[in-house]
């Protein structure tokens, strides 16, 4: 979306898409006419042309933005920040308190909070001491008060302090001028303020409101400290300047990566040219890619990784925020003596320099709350993340297989339509999804009667090919007396304010909407309320939802968003929450779908504004890419950025949401889906049909092909979110994340792995005959998943493809679990038999998982209700192991073949022991590509058994 033009063409706009809104509800087919009208609206409100990229004018710049503007000027020689280490209190074993002083504002002062936590990890809180209004301090993202761990002082002065602290964890703090460093096995990897950029601005009165003339308070009364002005929207900003810049800067680092979203490189590059990373959650239409404008989430958390260590840092803050990064060289001789001494002859050049990323972090409000995670490993910043703020929990099996949506699918004819078309085809689908036309004239938690006159009977009927369906519901509230859910609620005063304390009002899809304000409790609660089968009419047990429009998108807004003067409960201006809102939306959703079944099923809910915290409650896709090349290859770095940052259940647009893509781009997109955690094909209301049989047989046959190897791998999918539930670990990851030590990997962003499984280079460029794949892993062996050709690690191959072609390839040590069996959707499978595919790695030796339970409720908590297994093969025997012995969950499903990958001859025997039973399974051995199979070696799941190579 974009900002707006004047009054008059916006209510002729508004006029157009009313008049769209009326046509729709008296006539069942949307004929060209009608989306003429809306597609007229749109322009005229939204002042943008649909078919072209965003316009940037519309969004601020860092130099439009006031405070970001301030911060990123502000470059003293030497910080006037001070610690008073004689303040030092420590209030529990684990955290240490100090007043941290402004010299040269000798009347402003500062707590200084540091706790040592678990999972060698740091938290620092800085706030105002007596401040003249109370500061915004984050809620709901951390998912408990963090655990505190014993700090040993093993050096005090009159300058320094340091402490040592859980495995590995070491901290420095400087007094004049403040600053903290970090080390992990003392090893320096951050430092905070090492470049004097820290700069927090205090709540103080307006100049010359206390009768002191403003022309002696110049530094007070900077442009833009007590309002401001974008295009024609006006921020009063009744409380001053509130921002907070620092630099936090990773030593012998190059490459950091995180903060989403963006459509950029996934390592992040430099900002010397360009404006900072900007965190403001945003409905951008039709997004640029390599740029780093905001769009719809917000994450403000990095990470950074050498070979050595993996590091991270997170500041828990809901503003706006920017972000510099540079790339430096830092010289090691300006450092400390106790920091310089670490570097000794580690230092790169004669010069003593090592690499640096420098990073300048600056928000508009809130206070100083940041984490500091030290690894060293990337499995540990993993957890060291999501300890505090929630792992994603197991999905329901089918939400990771794969979904059919559409702007929109008409009416239930066209859903019966499109499920008869996967039937007629035999192409595997579980979820069909509504859009904001299945409502009675865009009032969500309403079915359009004309259209859906029957809704429970048409999910009951997809559930009979054992499918699921998703309606949308967006957070703008028609603005309709005769609108129960409005009525309700403006009786209630449940709307966000304006800054006069009447309720907000802007435009979104609907026309004159209203906003919920969830961050008063009782109306979050009546929102989740809303999603009972009493509230909801119309909605099954069959139905989930989807978020959108969340961020909010305002069509009429400053940035197509809430202005920042908005007031939400508590006296919250929007400018310290505004990040959040979209969180809040899909958690009392969550809380609502789960409170509907007792607490017994598991919710699933698809988001496009997210947060920090995002994960527990709602899965996350890209929002609205494009039917272009680019934007397939865009995907990997858009979905490894938010893996990275905790979000793991995440895809994009399947064809692209903008536009109409050829057959060859659909294609290679249903064929690198496959292999990423969301897989939903979604298009815009003005795109054609795109159901996959509509491209020819051919390519009919290739999609069904993708999307039945999607079904194949279940088994191993579900596993990884298990692991991901318990472990922090997302099923989709950098290469790096699993080959720490690669450099090679560092930059890569066209490859990721699935697990430390599978190694998966998508198709991106179109008219391609050969792609240049690198395998990772000193050592290690790759085996492509179709010819199982072997491949080393750490070499390059050129590798030809066809339209066939997904290059995938398993790992050398790696066993995989798949189900081999086709069925029409995946909960129709569960108790299906399992295929283990053996890849032997150069010491002829192997290992994996396998994860199952009833794929839909929380049994697997409540009840101690799954199967975990753990496979290894070693000495010429593969072992089945119960990884949890309490467990138990009744299940027909046994190993119905073993295919070993690497092995060096044809056995002479095959024996498999299971209990007091031995049989003798038939095998086969093809020499030439050492592929051994064991057909039907016959042991339950559930059973452990050993096979025997002899």
């Amino acid at each position: 979306m974009a900002s707006k033009t004047s009054p008059l063409i916006q209510f002729i706009g508004v006029l157009c898409l009313y008049f769209t809104s009326v046509t729709r509800q008296t006539n069942k087919n949307d004929g060209k006419m009608i989306r003429f009208w809306h597609l007229l609206g749109l322009i005229l409100i939204l002042n943008i042309p649909p078919i072209e990229n965003v316009d940037r004018n519309n969004f601020k710049t860092c130099d439009q933005s006031a405070f970001c503007r301030r911060q990123r000027k502000y470059k003293p020689e030497t910080s006037p920040y001070e610690v008073d280490l004689s303040s030092m209190e420590t209030l529990a074993n684990g955290h240490l308190q100090f007043t941290l002083l402004n010299t040269l504002k000798t009347h402003v002062k500062f707590q200084l909070d540091l706790y040592t936590l678990e999972q060698n990890s740091l938290r620092v809180k800085i706030n105002e001491i007596n401040p003249i209004r109370k500061r915004y301090e984050v809620q709901s993202v951390l998912v408990g008060e963090p655990k505190l761990v014993k700090v040993n002082i093993t050096k005090s002065d009159g300058n320094q302090i340091e402490g040592r602290f859980d495995k590995s964890a070491r901290f420095l703090l400087n007094a004049k001028p403040f600053r903290l460093d970090l080390f992990t096995n003392d090893i320096f990897v951050m430092s905070v303020n090492s470049k004097n950029m820290f700069n927090f601005e205090h709540y103080r009165k307006k100049p010359g409101s206390d009768g002191t003339p403003a022309e002696d308070n110049k530094e007070d009364n900077e442009d833009g400290m007590w309002e401001e002005t974008f295009k024609t929207h006006h921020d009063s900003k009744p409380y001053g300047p509130s921002s907070i810049g620092v630099d936090v800067n990773f030593l012998n680092f190059e490459n950091v990566y995180g903060i989403p979203e963006h459509a950029d490189a996934f390592a992040l590059r430099s900002t010397h040219e360009t404006d900072p990373y900007r965190l403001f959650n945003l409905d951008i239409f039709e997004y640029d890619i390599n740029n780093p404008m905001a769009l719809y989430g917000s994450i403000p958390y990095m990470l950074a990784h050498n070979e050595h260590a993996t590091v991270g840092f997170f500041w828990l803050n809901a503003a706006e925020g920017w972000i510099d990064v540079q790339n430096d060289k830092l010289n090691t001789k300006n450092l400390f003596s106790t920091i310089t001494s670490f570097f000794g002859s580690k230092s790169n050049n004669e010069n003593n320099e090592v690499p640096e990323v420098s990073t300048h972090w600056m928000f508009e409000s809130g206070i100083f709350d940041g984490f500091f995670f030290l690894g060293p490993t990337p499995n540990d910043v993993f957890k060291q993340y999501t300890t505090l703020t929630g792992t994603v929990p197991t999905p329901p099996l089918w939400a990771i297989a794969y979904h059919q949506c559409r702007w929109n699918y008409n009416d239930e004819d066209d859903v019966r339509g499109v499920n008869n078309g996967f039937e007629q085809h035999q192409i595997p689908l579980d979820v069909i999804w509504l859009d904001i036309e299945h409502t009675n004239g865009k009032r969500y938690f309403t079915w359009d009667t004309s259209k859906f006159p029957n809704p429970e009977k048409l999910q009951d009927d997809m559930a009979i090919y054992g499918r699921k369906m998703v309606t949308i519901s967006d957070p703008h509230i028609k603005k309709d007396d005769g609108y129960q859910l409005y009525a309700e609620a403006k009786s209630l005063g449940y709307f966000v304010k304006s800054k006069d304390g009447s309720d907000f009002e802007g435009w979104c899809w609907p026309g004159s909407s209203m906003w919920l304000d969830y961050f008063n409790p009782e109306i979050y609660k009546w929102y989740s309320q809303r999603y009972s089968y009493n509230n909801y009419k119309g909605s099954t047990s069959n139905l989930f939802i989807w978020n959108d429009m969340n961020e909010p998108s305002v069509f009429n807004g400053p940035e197509v968003t809430f202005p920042k003067d908005l007031v939400h409960f508590g006296g919250w201006e929007n400018r310290d929450v505004h990040n959040l809102y979209g969180m809040l939306q899909h958690m009392a959703t969550f809380d609502g779908l789960l409170e509907r079944s007792n607490g017994n099923i598991r919710p699933f809910i698809l988001t496009r504004s997210f947060f920090a915290g995002t994960q527990r409650t709602s899965a996350v896709w890209t929002g609205d890419n494009a039917a272009h090349w680019s934007h397939l290859k865009m995907a990997v770095p858009m979905l490894l950025s938010l893996s990275v940052t905790g979000i793991g259940f995440i895809g994009a647009d399947v064809g692209g949401f903008f536009f109409n893509p050829d057959a060859k781009l659909l294609v290679r997109w249903y064929q690198a889906a496959a292999f990423q955690p969301f897989y939903r094909e979604h298009a815009h209301i003005d795109t054609a049909r795109r159901e996959p049989w509509l491209f020819g047989d051919d390519n009919t046959r290739l999609i069904r092909q993708a999307i039945e190897q999607r079904y194949t791998y279940l088994p191993f999918w579900y596993t990884l979110f298990r692991k991901q539930e318990k472990d922090g670990v997302p099923p989709m990851l950098p290469l790096w994340a699993n080959f720490p030590s690669d450099t090679n990997t560092f930059k890569t962003e066209d490859s990721f792995m699935v697990g430390n499984g599978l190694l998966v280079y998508p198709v991106t460029d179109a008219d391609v005959n050969q792609v240049t794949v690198y395998f990772p892993g000193k050592n290690s062996v790759w085996y492509d998943i179709r010819t199982f050709v072997q491949h080393n690690g750490s070499e390059t191959a050129l590798i030809n493809v066809d339209m066939e072609s997904i290059p995938v390839y398993q790992r050398g040590g790696s066993i995989i679990p798949q189900r081999l069996r086709k069925r029409r959707a995946s909960m129709l499978a569960i108790h299906d038999p399992i295929t283990l595919v053996v890849a032997l790695d150069r010491n002829n030796e192997a290992e994996g998982e396998f994860y199952l339970d009833d794929g839909q409720t929380y049994n697997y908590r409540h009840k101690h209700e799954f199967i975990h297994r753990r496979f290894t093969f070693k000495n010429n025997e593969l072992k089945s192991t119960s990884v949890d012995n309490s467990a138990r969950f009744e299940t027909d499903a046994w190993i119905e073949r073993i295919v070993i990958l690497g092995y060096p001859k044809n056995p002479a025997r095959v024996t498999i022991n299971s209990g007091d039973k031995q049989a003798i399974p038939l095998h086969s051995y093809q020499e030439t590509s050492q592929i051994l199979v064991i057909r039907r070696p016959g042991p339950s799941v559930t059973a452990d058994w050993t096979l025997i190579l002899s």
